[in-house]
């Protein structure tokens, strides 16, 4: 895109309009739709250098609230032909019944335990997890580990969450902290309230008919909501608050379409783009944030800007062009596709599984993009915002 005049005219473009690609266009005999094809294609970035992995990342057992034992649920989720699964009872372990850390052994002792036993390295990986309440800052919070032999997070009460604890918890390199149901008014999180250094890196974006991502956004189904608990008022607030998705499913059928109405058949899935499926490559690429949420089945989203995966943030002069792109394969058409800039949708685009944008204009000293996916049959899957910084 060498127009002199582009950035005047323009605040983004498509590489169709690049000079080869009118050329061909202009020519007066021999060009082919192939040569158009190979102009506009020739800024595609190189394929990823990761792979992909998709799972389930919060379930539960008779632990504590669940219906099933632990057994049942991890073979149920390796049946799913899921990469990767994740367990997350909750710390009090059901009410009127003993906390995880109580007994000798204790739950917590069973869960580290099966969840190496059904650890199998490249093929089917276990991240160990508990949901602890953590009022009064998020309530639902899910404490996920990249080792086995992590031991449970408790403070000064049970339940509650002091800005230090929190502060030093989310400082920690081996556990990660995710909230969920964060709308909600009883177990939710005021986002536009919450000191700005206690924000997580993740948030989980959908669990089963209840989008998070703002408020009235047409994923969510849920009965009741509150403003400043969506993913959109933190990444207003400078947020780097990546997504995930997960089921919350009680009953051990996590990663499975339900026979129940639309949407709440639809239960939520992560993909980690990964280097291989161990647990230490999944943590270190959630930590990265280089991962998505989506609704059920199967879907890949690859989104990258200037070459950055999704979770990174990276610096770009004022004048400099941005190739924003992605990609997505899935188990349905694909109907829209919304590139979202600093939480408002900024392009959308009817049916194309790929394309190249190049933006041209810096709004913010750092600007925050992601992309929203919908399919025909109305999934849909958000990525992970990529943060560009104006030099």
């Amino acid at each position: 895109m060498t127009h002199p005049e582009k950035a005047i005219a323009r605040r983004y473009d498509t590489p169709g309009r690049c000079a080869e690609f009118t050329d061909h266009v202009y020519r007066d005999s021999g060009a082919s739709w192939a040569d158009l094809s190979g102009a506009e294609h020739k800024f595609d970035p190189e394929p990823p250098e990761f792979e992909v992995y998709i799972g389930e990342m919060h379930g539960h057992t008779n632990l504590s609230d669940g219906s099933v034992d632990i057994d049942t649920y991890f073979r149920n989720l390796k049946s799913r032909r899921i990469d990767f699964a994740a367990i997350s009872d909750h710390d009090h372990g059901g009410v009127g019944r003993p906390a995880l850390w109580s007994g000798d052994p204790s739950k917590w002792d069973l869960i580290k335990q099966k969840s190496e036993e059904y650890d199998e390295p490249g093929k089917f990986t276990v991240i160990t997890a508990y949901e602890r309440d953590s009022y009064p800052y998020y309530n639902n919070l899910v404490v996920y580990y990249g080792v086995r032999n992590g031991e449970m997070i408790r403070g000064v009460r049970d339940g509650e969450f002091t800005a230090d604890e929190l502060r030093n918890a989310l400082a920690r390199d081996d556990v990660l902290l995710i909230p969920h149901d964060t709308y909600m008014f009883s177990a939710g999180a005021d986002l536009k309230h919450i000191p700005a250094d206690l924000f997580t890196p993740l948030i989980e974006l959908y669990s089963i008919a209840d989008a998070a991502e703002y408020m009235g956004n047409p994923a969510f189904d849920g009965n009741s909501a509150c403003e400043g608990g969506f993913w959109q008022d933190a990444l207003k607030r400078g947020a780097k608050m990546g997504c995930i998705g997960g089921s919350d499913n009680h009953s051990g059928e996590g990663a499975k379409f339900l026979d129940a109405p639309y949407p709440h058949n639809c239960q939520g899935l992560t993909g980690i783009w990964a280097r291989d499926n161990t647990l230490p490559e999944l943590f270190s690429a959630l930590k990265a944030r280089r991962c998505y949420a989506f609704m059920g089945g199967r879907m890949v989203i690859d989104f990258r800007i200037n070459g950055h995966y999704m979770g990174e943030e990276f610096c770009a002069g004022e004048d400099e062009e941005l190739a924003v792109w992605y990609s997505v394969k899935a188990d349905c058409a694909v109907k829209k596709v919304t590139l979202v800039k600093n939480t408002r949708d900024y392009i959308m685009l009817a049916g194309k599984n790929s394309q190249l944008i190049f933006d041209y204009e810096r709004e913010t000293a750092e600007d925050c993009y992601y992309v929203r996916v919908e399919l025909t049959d109305g999934r849909f899957g958000w990525s992970s915002p990529i943060w560009v910084k104006k030099i």
